[in-house]
């Protein structure tokens, strides 16, 4: 595809294609965040990556999608430096929240037709009243027959995941739709090496931006809320935040449930199709999703958190928000050896077995987290979203590829 704008030309406004805005603190969210006192900015809430079920769910989710269906444009709240969704930041002027209508499947050419129509004719009178030139940025596969449907000048494609590895997902339709959109990006970013690989595999470069950091935010200097239905979980607490799903890894889990003799294993977040294994332990509790504003003071209550992925092709792909999140928060913090977790081994402890897993959660409820870890840390304070926004922008700019 080629650039119909020169190198180094300045952003007329942005387009973006990604998970509903506010409804997770994900990376795209606080990047555009500290773009949009620049660039106006269209941001598109999209049905995501996977296919509707007949469940719970997916009921619910369906539900959803209809109430924003009906909204139409919305003007919402932007995110505080410290996440999306927080209620009390103000409405940015220059931020609009689109909630098109579209068919909730991708498997067939003629799928695909109809949500190429359907985006397209929604989309088009509103990126006609942009500013020019307006790039458009992606961060889901699905996109990838809209580059020639859109009054778009370049098309950015942000990689944050290989879609084709999730558990539950439509793995040879995200795969084609993922090189496609590959091939017809004007450039492209990779949020891990693995990812890289793989957009290289295709012939292309990409672009290095990991996730970034608000320091402030997670070690409780912004001022952290006590959460006040951990106190009464009994006995030291080992926390989790995120999707509980089957990239978790259910052997770390059961070691460490049956060595602990005391304390509480919490999961807290949305479960899609968790290994039962996990949930029948007896001291292993579940908890819904809490807003963001909340996970700071859920952090200050833990013993330890913890990352127990299975070592899985989707896991070695991608570089969870939660970590820097985790060290940022000053407790200890112990992982699963993935690709991810390499460049911080000095900052935290990395298990390569249950039995490990469990011993060094254990050693670090008894003892805490070693000076050594703290002092490495240190490095966090360069790892800010502002800073990451300012290399999304030289890509979104042409200057860097």
């Amino acid at each position: 595809m080629i650039a119909r704008i020169t190198r180094k030309q300045a952003i007329g406004s942005l387009v973006v294609f990604s998970d509903d805005w506010g409804r997770h603190p994900s990376s795209c969210q606080h990047l555009v965040h500290n773009l949009l006192d620049r660039y106006p900015v269209v941001w598109v809430n999209t049905i995501g990556t996977r296919a509707p079920r007949f469940d719970l769910q997916t009921m619910k989710r369906v539900s959803e999608k209809l109430r924003q269906w009906g909204s139409g444009r919305l003007l919402t709240r932007g995110p505080k430096t410290s996440g999306a969704g927080d209620s009390r930041s103000p409405v940015h002027p220059n931020l609009t929240v689109r909630n098109p209508g579209m068919w909730p499947w991708f498997g067939s050419k003629s799928d695909r037709k109809l949500n190429r129509w359907l985006l397209s004719s929604q989309l088009k009178p509103v990126i006609a009243e942009l500013p020019e030139p307006v790039i458009g940025l992606t961060t889901l596969p699905i996109t990838a027959d809209l580059p020639d449907a859109m009054p778009v000048d370049r098309w950015v494609y942000y990689c944050v995941d290989d879609f084709s590895q999730w558990p539950g997902l439509d793995r040879d339709t995200l795969r084609r739709m993922d090189r496609t959109m590959i091939h017809r990006a004007d450039s492209l970013l990779a949020v891990s090496e693995t990812l890289q690989e793989m957009i290289a595999s295709e012939g292309r470069t990409s672009v290095l931006l990991t996730h970034g950091v608000d320091v402030d935010f997670w070690n409780g200097s912004s001022g952290a809320k006590t959460a006040a239905e951990l106190l009464r979980v009994p006995g030291p607490k080992i926390v989790f935040w995120g999707v509980i799903d089957r990239r978790m890894d259910a052997a770390m889990l059961h070691q460490l449930s049956l060595d602990m003799k005391d304390g509480t294993i919490l999961l807290i977040g949305p479960q899609q199709d968790p290994d039962p294994a996990i949930l029948g332990l007896s001291n292993v509790r579940t908890m819904p999703a809490h807003p963001l504003e909340s996970l700071p003071g859920i952090a200050q209550q833990a013993s330890v958190l913890v990352m127990p992925y299975a070592d899985l092709p989707v896991t070695r792909a991608m570089q969870p928000l939660k970590l820097k999140e985790y060290l940022a928060t000053g407790k200890p913090v112990v992982v699963s050896q993935l690709p991810s977790t390499a460049a911080w081994r000095d900052c935290l402890d990395v298990a390569e077995t249950p039995t490990e897993f469990s011993q060094l959660v254990r050693s670090r409820v008894r003892d805490g987290i070693p000076e050594s870890q703290m002092t490495a840390r240190a490095r966090l304070g360069q790892e800010s979203w502002k800073s990451k926004a300012a290399l999304l922008e030289d890509v979104l700019r042409g200057i860097r590829s």
